[in-house]
């Protein structure tokens, strides 16, 4: 195979709020971490074993516009995307590192019964936007944040 191939689906609950940051030209960034859990019996004890893998979930743009205003922490949320490392310098001087998923497509998965505060779109998918933030996403790699 002479191709690779960087994507990723997953489906969690969101660990906190939206954190949205707008840009003076008009693009806007969304923050969050989504929490996925996988469960097992060890086979050695029959114990129950619970693991938790948190994630941390950009979304631009009108996605983040969208995320910000129907998301809140414990909603379940699908994302589909791609996996990007951002290295930065702390304030002790050491490089850090941080994998994140910049997200192409969505689904909401709370249904009315889980929130009674506002109403979900059914189902929103925003792949389209990718294309459109070309201009704005060079300058947002590079943020520190």
């Amino acid at each position: 195979m002479s191709g690779s191939l960087n994507k990723v689906m997953l489906i969690g609950n969101l660990g906190d709020d939206v954190k949205i940051h707008q840009f003076e030209d008009g693009g806007s960034i969304g923050r969050f971490p989504i929490a996925t859990n996988e469960s097992y019996t060890n086979k050695q004890t029959g114990e129950k074993v619970d693991n938790t893998e948190w994630h941390n979930i950009i979304v631009r743009n009108k996605a983040a516009e969208i995320c910000n205003k129907y998301l809140k922490k414990g909603d379940k949320v699908y994302v589909e995307g791609k996996l990007k490392t951002r290295k930065w310098q702390g304030e002790d001087g050491i490089q850090r590192y941080t994998t994140e998923v910049h997200v192409t497509e969505f689904n909401f998965l709370n249904n009315k019964a889980d929130s009674n505060e506002s109403p979900k779109p059914p189902t929103t998918n925003i792949s389209e936007q990718q294309s459109n933030t070309d201009n704005t996403q060079s300058q947002v790699d590079d943020l520190p944040f």
